[in-house]
């Protein structure tokens, strides 16, 4: 599937029936042939957003992967740049694609570094492996881990439109998780209806954080004006 190099189904099969750890474990070797690897577009029109809110000096990437975002965090700080994950595998290939950033393996809800150690933190499409219930304890670490002003940072495409190609497409993979899951252990959480701008929105606020929202201009505007992809920012005052 996805081409010569990316995964077959069978593959895909066996990673889906595995705990999100070990499923990455086993995709880590043809992550980056598949979509799921965030695109160029992506951490383009992101260090682009971020560019003018800065200088930062020390980042982190949340749930680095393969270290797709890794680049982006070394084009805007002037520091060291890290990047952390829970799978073993995904931080072989980032530590192969970025031999230059620390790298660490370790859970985004129990980040092992020191009260105010970075400026900026991003994060690239992970948001959809943690529960809403997760959220306190995900963006309490990160809190926790910037200094005084230091942001964190995510892009957010908007919902689809109701009743769209899109949107029932995202339906059936999300129901189809939750019935993998009722009858299937151990769990692989990926639940991306869930997380809404105003679910994510509210909890940054409860940890702390001032939020703000930046349109993307290369992902243009949806027929009532609105973006099709902000940048979401929250910052530690």
């Amino acid at each position: 599937m996805h081409g010569p190099q990316g995964p077959t189904l069978g593959e895909l099969a066996v990673q889906a029936l595995s705990s999100v750890e070990r499923g990455y474990d086993l995709l880590a070797p043809s992550f980056d042939s598949t979509p799921f690897r965030t695109s160029e577009r992506f951490l383009r029109a992101t260090r682009d957003g971020l560019a003018p809110l800065g200088p930062f000096r020390d980042g982190l990437d949340l749930c680095c992967g393969t270290g797709a975002g890794l680049d982006v965090l070394a084009g805007l700080c002037r520091g060291g740049v890290t990047g952390v994950d829970v799978s073993t595998g995904m931080l072989e290939r980032a530590r192969d694609a970025a031999p230059w950033a620390r790298l660490v393996r370790a859970d985004a809800r129990r980040l092992p570094f020191a009260p105010g150690s970075f400026d900026l933190l991003v994060t690239f499409g992970a948001l959809g492996h943690f529960l809403p219930r997760d959220l306190p304890a995900l963006f309490g670490q990160a809190h926790a881990v910037l200094r005084p002003g230091g942001r964190l940072a995510f892009p957010l495409p908007g919902p689809p439109r109701p009743g769209s190609r899109q949107a029932l497409e995202l339906l059936a993979f999300d129901t189809a998780m939750r019935i993998r899951n009722a009858v299937w252990r151990p769990r692989f959480v990926m639940y991306y209806r869930a997380l809404t701008f105003g679910v994510l929105r509210d909890a940054l606020v409860r940890a702390g954080f001032a939020v703000e929202t930046y349109a993307m201009p290369e992902f243009g505007r949806r027929d009532d004006g609105s973006p099709r992809c902000r940048l979401v920012v929250g910052t530690r005052p």
